[in-house]
């Protein structure tokens, strides 16, 4: 009969001899981990699976309406990451997640690399969403009043292409009628008397009926039931400064700009396909850039 010391031992020794396979299967684990990072694994773990994050409008639809039939003609698979917010697609794509993003400008591109010190390059223009002058209470520009009020966004980015647009439409003059950092400070002339109620650019749809006229962002609008090319009074065009400023771009990470999948992306993106699909789809809400 053991006595309760021997079975003590007993059990100890069993013990440690279980501590140590545990530990041989963690070591033997890790390395294989190890080794099938160090040999390369694409992001998406399968060299024809492509991986794109994006906002779901209209970035993530025309991936999966036009993009997605396009790769799949070349043997590749499409799968689009949809975020809600602006800061998770560039920190996937930093991260190797996903093999590229598509949602952003260049202005954002390069301040997220600043702040964040992230490695991110924009290979291909796709698209812009342009902004339009809309009715309230003044039919036309013709009969806007001495001293209207006009309704505007109130971040620096969107007032500064309101204020473009307005001057381009002959109500207000600017400085420099092509810099996108103009602010109210720039104007030089302002013969109507126009008065600015500043807004977060969500919000400039909801006061419509209460100002003469408004500048609303193109996927605002659309959210708000108006056509940009039905409704508009003035709109942003394809060879403004705002479009070239603020066209959206398919991006990678650095040294990802000559891959075969980036390549694939962006030949897809760049198609006559999706200039159809996004002419037909988004009602001028979306304008392609290529």
């Amino acid at each position: 009969m053991q006595t309760y010391t021997e079975r003590h031992r007993r059990k100890l020794r069993f013990a440690l001899a279980g501590a140590a396979l545990a530990a041989v299967a963690a070591f033997s684990l890790a390395g294989c981990g190890a080794t099938q990072q160090a040999s390369g694994e694409s992001a998406s773990g399968d060299d024809k699976t492509i991986t794109v994050a994006a906002v779901p409008t209209p970035q993530g639809e025309i991936l999966e309406n036009a993009v997605a039939s396009l790769l799949e003609a070349d043997g590749y698979t499409l799968e689009v990451k949809e975020f809600t917010d602006y800061v998770q697609p560039n920190t996937v794509t930093e991260e190797g997640d996903v093999d590229a993003n598509y949602y952003q400008h260049i202005p954002y591109l390069d301040n997220f690399n600043e702040e964040q010190g992230t490695h991110l390059v924009a290979v291909e223009a796709v698209h812009f969403e342009p902004m339009g002058i809309y009715a309230g209470k003044s039919a036309s520009l013709d009969a806007l009043p001495d001293g209207a009020t006009v309704a505007v966004p109130n971040d620096a980015t969107n007032e500064a292409r309101a204020l473009l647009l307005l001057a381009k439409a002959g109500l207000i003059e600017v400085k420099d009628p092509t810099d996108v950092n103009t602010t109210v400070n720039d104007i030089t002339s302002n013969s109507k008397n126009l008065k600015f109620n500043e807004l977060e650019a969500a919000n400039v749809p909801n006061v419509l009926q209460d100002v003469d006229i408004a500048v609303i962002n193109g996927n605002y609008a659309l959210a708000a039931g108006l056509s940009v090319n039905k409704d508009s009074l003035a709109v942003e065009t394809a060879d403004s400064a705002a479009a070239q400023t603020y066209a959206n771009y398919l991006v990678v990470k650095e040294g990802n700009e000559d891959t075969d999948k980036t390549k694939e992306l962006e030949k897809a993106l760049n198609s006559d396909e999706v200039r159809d699909y996004i002419n037909s789809t988004f009602d001028g809400a979306v304008v392609p850039v290529f």
